[in-house]
């Protein structure tokens, strides 16, 4: 069965003065939007195709991969606006709508925002919205502690980051655990710190717990060696400094040094960490 607003895979029905129409099935033959398509395919020959409906409310298709597909969330820049609503280039011929009743603010030529994209019913259009917290699963996470998730940041404020995870559900990354510069669309990897009573999901940059300390203590330890044996940061550098250097947090990484001093590994000292000598020959 065909799916609107997805890459499937059809036949080349026939072709009709220069144009391609493709098989799809109980919706009938579908128009491939692709000028050059004839040159490339014959009849009976099957293709990956994005379907769609076109400002003219017909099913179309093309060869051509927009940023985004229906149950998708992205990062997209309005060019340009009307009373009813915006639209949203995302690669193909036809820009992708906004009404205005789906604007968490009202959208300007050349921002851009997330947005989730649907299949509307009412209008049999591929949209956009950006109300997120209307397309946000409310179920149970199906996360641990510690789950490597995949990020889409998507609004920023004096708490901290929003952050949508695995195209599901919506968690938190605290302002003041963020040691790196982040942008609203921004796409990366992170890991579920906490799962709250209320379902809501606190994130985390870095990995959490023990494996996190374990894989940063690793990491000092070759720094030092390459470095001659001294690091010039302590447990009183900054934050920042810290984070340029290994990635993590001041909490994490004043426990990974407090491993390795117990270990006799390394030797505290005002100005740095120090090697040990019986480890630096290793």
């Amino acid at each position: 069965m065909v799916q609107i607003g997805k890459i499937n895979r059809l036949s080349i029905q026939e072709t009709r003065a220069n144009t391609i129409y493709l098989d799809g099935g109980k919706l009938g033959e579908i128009l491939l939007k692709d000028k050059n398509a004839v040159r490339k395919y014959q009849k009976n020959d099957k293709i990956d195709a994005f379907v769609y409906v076109d400002k003219e409310q017909k099913l179309v298709a093309t060869i051509q991969r927009p940023y985004a597909m229906v149950e998708e969330f992205a990062k997209l820049t309005v060019v340009a606006t009307s009373s009813s609503g915006a639209f949203l280039g995302w690669g193909l011929e036809d820009d992708l709508f906004v009404p205005k009743s789906e604007q968490q603010d009202n959208m300007k030529v050349g921002a851009s925002y997330v947005v989730f994209v649907f299949h509307s019913e009412k209008s049999n259009r591929i949209t956009a919205s950006s109300k997120l917290d209307k397309y946000l699963s409310k179920q149970t996470p199906p996360y641990v502690e510690g789950d490597e998730v995949d990020l889409l940041i998507y609004a920023f404020s004096s708490l901290g980051y929003s952050a949508v995870i695995n195209g599901s559900h919506v968690g938190m990354i605290y302002q003041n655990e963020v040691f790196q510069k982040l942008a609203v669309g921004q796409k990366l990897q992170g890991y579920i710190k906490k799962i709250r009573e209320d379902s809501k999901i606190d994130l985390s940059l870095q990995k959490t717990g023990y494996r996190r300390v374990d894989d940063i203590s690793v990491t000092i330890l070759d720094n030092l060696k390459t470095s001659g044996g001294m690091i010039a940061v302590t447990d009183k550098s900054p934050a920042e400094e810290i984070y340029s250097l290994f990635g993590v947090s001041k909490k994490v990484f004043k426990k990974a040094i407090g491993a390795l001093y117990r270990k006799k590994l390394i030797t505290l000292a005002p100005d740095g960490i120090r090697l040990n000598e019986e480890d630096s020959s290793s």
